[in-house]
């Protein structure tokens, strides 16, 4: 996961100018400091996407394995 970097002197100053307290302006940045471990990349959500890929190759090609035993199971009962 990335973290976003940013001066949270400075945003709780700006909140603080357009009207916050300094304890909501305080919680803000609590809130967006928690969030920031829950923020998912570009790379990650790619690397995500290729796992969820090669699990359905393999669900797949289990499957079709499957099939082809069922199959030559049946053609022996004929």
């Amino acid at each position: 996961m990335t973290t976003i970097t940013f001066d949270t002197q400075e945003l709780v100053n700006e909140l603080e100018t357009s009207g916050f307290t300094r304890q909501q302006s305080e919680k803000v940045i609590s809130v967006l400091k928690k969030a920031q471990g829950e923020l998912a990349t570009k790379s990650d959500l790619h690397s995500e996407i290729l796992e969820l890929k090669v699990d359905i190759v393999k669900w797949v090609g289990a499957l079709m394995l499957a099939q082809v035993a069922v199959i030559a199971a049946l053609v022996k009962l004929i």
